[in-house]
């Protein structure tokens, strides 16, 4: 930097300003200063030039401000006024300022993820041009990284402000005269302070210019006697994180300081010195250590130049008690002319080992309402929603303008539901490019959720004007559940595109929604089941507004028990008549232990009748008894081959009408292979041909009709009678003797079955 050289016989001036590549010599007239901790610097320079000056030529320009080599302030020109011009000279004032307040002109949105807070502090530091020598983190803390943290509608000088003190840090500047400029300290603790500052307290004499204080004053103030902190956290919704703190001292306190919603991840130690840091006893040790520092402030007036922020003063000679163990200096005024001496107002706290300095917290903005954001995948055009494994998403705000890698663009969130409970919920997954809106709990800009999630021009609404009086929940693979509430057509239809499967209830319509039938429809291109553990009921007998229980069978087993007591009379009729016996008994079991308590039963019922149909084949088995029971009468036609086959017996019983058995085409056959074939008749037993009618005994054959007989075996004839046995014949032929041979069919023996039937059918 160049230095314009003001000798002292151009000047008599203590103060110069020097103003980098500036063409004018700057005459101070008058001066302010402003220095605090954790505030930028601010000097209002006063002088005459005898050239006009430029804003050009001083604005964003270096500078640097001496006090007669006590002290030298580098910093930046900010501000320029003209203030008057004469014949000889113009009056002139610059506002002279640290470079971290060029931080104030930058005012913006920003998100920080995966940081701590000295290194966001140290990325928007580096996004200003200051670099490594510019500024120093001296903290005696390790600061754990975040998920988030936000910075919304603040300058960038607010927002570091802001999120260094909610942790307690604080900051101070020192010059550097090799470099001529200004550097940033960071501190946390009372390490970080600069000791050793010594003055003597007394009032300067008109005789002597001593650096001195004079002054002080004193103000004490009742304050909070804990801090007391607690937050709720979803990541463990279980564990406490409430903490209180109550550090030493000896202000006079009362009551306490209780703050909800710092985000912290676990309660910490309160009894703990040093608790873990950002834990909750660590915010309320800071909370309650800022309100000791409204508990004495002091204010002494000096003359000395170099008294700076972050100093701890001690005043020498006969002080109060409050100024024994030094002063910590947090606020410093300077005023002085070229005519006047120089007057440095001074306010502090007393310094104590036993808590520090921490600055006041601003408030931290507020976003009530949402803002727009998009869901975001890792992967372009995701079919499947990006998850972490709690069910949390990624989204990117729009007002978010880092060009951070797909699915990073912010923290994971949670998503507000409709319902939640243990191992239960609604969740229907958003997909990447969905539209949703963020809000953030209780307004707080480092807990966001996602509220909702909203339609937009390239995601169109499933409802709208064409079919506003349906109510549709769509998935993204194409599962849907359609309520229409149109009068007179409503329908329900739940449908999956996997093999077009499909239950549609009340109006059914199809896919153009013409009109398919009303009901109900249970379709699909897959396989189908229904499966049932207690029982199954099915009726096509109405239950008008379902105004009945639900398993009204009363009309179902009325029919039943009817067909049952009918089949009981003709069970009793071929009792008499010797006829085989139906298993009436097993059909009235069935019937009170399974069938009437529906007991894993299914009971298909019609009113009006039950039809089965198959294109091809159709089956009934049963591992006991299959029973077929009719109040009027059973038709069976088959228009191939009809096969009755019995493992024991077979009996047909016809109660008060005939028993046919015809053979239009082909030969009726009758066998009883391996025993006894019975033809009784009550009346009169006819046998007729319109051919031939062949009798045939292997062994004999006997004819009896009123005591008379015919007995025809081999070798021998045989008649006999009580009375008369005429013959009438024209003639009667005698032969040689024969024989005629006999075609008996084969009667193969049928082995016996080794394992009942039903182990076939059911095992």
């Amino acid at each position: 930097m160049e230095h314009t050289a003001i000798t002292s016989a151009l000047s008599l001036s203590l103060y110069h300003l020097d103003i980098n590549d500036c063409p004018i010599k700057p005459d101070v007239l008058i001066f302010k200063g402003r220095e605090g901790l954790s505030e930028a610097f601010s000097w209002r320079i006063e002088f005459t030039a005898p050239q006009t000056v430029q804003r050009k030529d001083v604005l964003m320009k270096y500078a640097r401000f001496d006090m007669n080599g006590r002290k030298t302030i580098y910093g930046v020109i900010t501000r320029f006024e003209w203030l008057s011009t004469n014949a000889d000279q113009s009056h002139y004032a610059v506002t002279l300022q640290s470079r971290l307040a060029l931080l104030s002109r930058t005012r913006r949105c920003a998100i920080f993820q995966n940081q701590s807070v000295p290194e966001v502090v140290e990325q928007v530091l580096r996004a200003h041009g200051l670099e490594g020598p510019d500024f120093a983190f001296r903290l005696s803390r390790e600061y754990p990284c975040r998920d988030i943290i936000t910075q919304w509608r603040e300058t960038d000088l607010e927002f570091i402000q802001r999120i260094l003190a909610e942790v307690g840090i604080w900051f101070r500047f020192v010059m550097n005269d090799a470099t001529e400029l200004d550097v940033v300290i960071f501190g946390d603790t009372q390490l970080q302070y600069e000791f050793d500052i010594r003055l003597p307290y007394r009032e300067p004499s008109g005789l002597s210019a001593e650096e001195s204080v004079w002054g002080v004053r004193t103000w004490h103030t009742v304050v909070s006697g804990l801090a007391h902190v607690n937050r709720y956290n979803y990541r463990s919704a279980t564990s406490p994180m409430q903490a209180q703190v109550a550090v030493r001292s000896e202000a006079v306190t009362t009551g306490e300081h209780y703050r909800y919603g710092d985000i912290y991840p676990e309660e910490g130690d309160e009894h703990d010195p040093e608790p873990a840091t950002e834990s909750g006893a660590f915010y309320a040790r800071i909370d309650h250590e800022r309100e000791l520092n409204k508990s004495t402030r002091l204010h002494l007036f000096s003359n000395a130049p170099h008294l700076a922020p972050g100093q701890v003063l001690e005043p020498l000679g006969d002080v109060i008690t409050a100024l024994k163990n030094g002063v910590l200096m947090t606020l410093l005024t300077y005023r002085g002319a070229r005519d006047s001496r120089l007057h440095v107002s001074v306010w502090g706290q007393p310094y104590t080992e036993r808590y520090g300095f921490r600055p006041d917290c601003p408030p931290r903005p507020e976003i009530h309402g949402t803002l727009p954001a998009h869901v975001e995948s890792r992967e372009k055009h995701d079919i499947y929603a990006h998850l972490d494994e709690y069910g949390r998403y990624r989204v990117r705000l729009d007002v978010d303008r880092s060009d951070s890698d797909p699915g990073f663009g912010y923290a994971w969130l949670r998503m507000a539901k409709p319902y939640t409970a243990e191992d239960a919920g609604w969740h229907m997954p958003l997909i990447d490019g969905t539209e949703v809106a963020i809000a953030w709990r209780h307004g707080d800009i480092d807990q966001p959720y996602i509220a909702h999630a909203l339609h937009d021009s390239e995601h169109a609404d499933v409802v709208n004007r064409d079919n506003r009086s349906q109510n549709i929940l769509r998935t993204a693979g194409d599962n849907e559940l359609r309520m229409e509430d149109r009068r007179g057509e409503e329908h329900i239809a739940l449908t999956t595109p996997y093999g077009a499967s499909q239950l549609n209830e009340g109006h059914v319509v199809d896919a153009q929604g013409k009109p398919r039938g009303a009901g109900f429809e249970l379709r699909t291109d897959e396989y189908g089941v229904i499966r049932v553990a207690k029982g199954l009921f099915i009726t096509a007998e109405g239950q008008a507004r379902a105004a009945g229980e639900v398993l009204d069978m009363e009309t179902a087993l009325k029919e039943i028990t009817l067909c049952l007591q009918q089949i009981e009379e003709l069970g009793r009729a071929a009792e008499q008549a010797q006829a085989l016996q139906a298993d009436i008994a097993s059909q009235t079991v069935m019937f009170n232990e399974r069938l009437k308590p529906l007991n894993q039963m299914i009971h298909a019922h019609g009113p009006q009748g039950v039809a089965f149909t198959s294109g091809e084949h159709m089956q009934l088995a049963a591992a006991k008894n299959v029973a077929i029971n009719a109040g009027g009468d059973i038709s069976v036609g088959v228009m191939g081959n009809m096969t009755a086959l019995t493992g024991d017996k077979l009996g047909l019983f016809a109660h008060t009408g005939p028993l046919s058995l015809k053979s239009s085409e082909g030969p009726v056959e009758m066998q009883a292979q391996n025993g006894r074939m019975s033809l009784a008749a009550q009346k009169t037993l006819t046998m007729t041909s319109t051919r031939d009618i062949s009798f045939a005994g292997k062994k004999r054959i006997t004819l009896i009709g009123g005591g008379s007989y015919l007995k025809i075996e081999q070798g021998k004839i045989e008649y006999g009678t009580t009375a008369v046995y005429l013959r009438r014949v024209p003639r009667t032929y005698v032969g040689a003797a024969t024989a005629m041979a006999v075609d008996l069919p084969s009667h193969n023996s049928v082995e016996e079955m080794p394992v009942p039937l039903n182990a076939f059918l059911f095992s």
